[in-house]
């Protein structure tokens, strides 16, 4: 149950990064960052080579689509784009269907959710610098009766026992 960028980049384990959580740290930083020599909207990249940061989006943000890889009845079926400033709230209402469907496959089959958890993960743009919510992975643990027929044996049982219990203190 995992929804991710597909395309346009690398996808990195950012665990401890969590920027784009609390904001687009990222983008924060380089809309006006500055270079170690001070020149403004320039920063190295990778190859040690400068280049100049635009703040329109660039080509890998902007071909960059979402689509889950479970086969649950979800969205982002299909691969779809996202804008950036949007991903973090879709990522998170997507993930939340998991969630809910765990809960109603659960009710149906008489089952008992013990937990569910939900992961943003965050990546950086390779191009831009930008950081971006890059998918999410949802987690449910669910506990299904062990036999069937073992809680009309209780109920059953239950029948049976009713009356034979005799106060004699009265």
């Amino acid at each position: 149950m995992m929804v991710g960028a597909i395309g346009g980049g690398n996808s990195y384990s950012n665990y401890g990064n969590y920027a784009g959580i609390y904001g687009n740290a990222g983008e924060r930083a380089n809309n006006g960052a500055q270079n170690p020599e001070g020149i403004p909207g320039v920063r190295e990249s990778k190859d040690g080579s400068e280049k100049e940061i635009s703040k329109e989006r660039c080509q890998t943000c902007a071909k960059r689509k979402y689509q889950d890889g479970s086969d649950e009845n979800v969205s982002f079926k299909a691969a779809a784009h996202i804008s950036p400033e949007a991903a973090g709230g879709a990522v998170r209402a997507h993930e939340g269907e998991h969630v809910s469907n765990a809960y109603t496959k659960a009710a149906q089959k008489d089952g008992k959710v013990l937990s569910a958890s939900v992961s943003i993960h965050t990546s950086v743009c390779p191009e831009c610098g930008r950081t971006y919510v890059s998918g999410g992975t949802t987690s449910t643990k669910i506990k299904y009766p062990a036999n069937p027929y073992e809680e009309s044996k209780k109920t059953l049982g239950a029948e049976e026992t009713k009356g034979k219990n005799i106060d004699y203190a009265a």
